[in-house]
């Protein structure tokens, strides 16, 4: 069987999304870093998630407290960014990574880590370890909040 090379379309749509990766990543490091900067009276524990699915149902997504991570960690505490989520540290550190990366695979024209970005069973892994912390963390969320707090946490209360 043959197998057809790179053209200059998939070279530019390659690319393109490169570029897109690049200032996704930048933009997940960039938008904790401001809300930090903006937040000088301290209060960044007791306010309330912007999180769509939080405000709908009053209960905590997967990706909730990623963002408080991230501002934790711009000041330096280790133990609040794991307190917040668990995978926020190592989320920061995959945006650094894909930052440096896909800059280096534009400028080099070159294909890095190809075998582990197209990895199902790290996919598979990484999804299933990310739904067993939801998990566990809805189920402490549900322990210590009656329903009338998970209802106040919503729009709807």
């Amino acid at each position: 069987m043959c197998k057809v090379t790179s053209t200059n379309f998939t070279n530019s749509t390659t690319q393109y999304r490169k570029v897109l990766g690049i200032a996704g990543a930048f933009l997940t490091l960039a938008v904790p870093y401001f809300i930090k900067l903006q937040n000088t009276h301290g209060h960044i524990e007791s306010e309330q998630s912007f999180c769509p699915f939080m405000m709908l149902t009053g209960l905590p997504c997967p990706g909730c407290g990623i963002t408080k991570s991230f501002i934790f960690l711009y000041d330096g505490n280790l133990l609040k960014s794991f307190y917040y989520h668990l995978f926020g540290p190592l989320a920061f550190v995959a945006c650094i990574a894909a930052i440096v990366i896909l800059t280096a695979e534009l400028i080099t024209k070159k294909e890095y880590f190809t075998k582990l970005k197209y990895n199902k069973p790290l996919a598979y892994g990484m999804g299933i370890s990310l739904g067993v912390y939801h998990f566990v963390r809805l189920v402490y969320f549900l322990s210590t909040h009656n329903v009338q707090d998970v209802w106040q946490q919503s729009i709807w209360g």
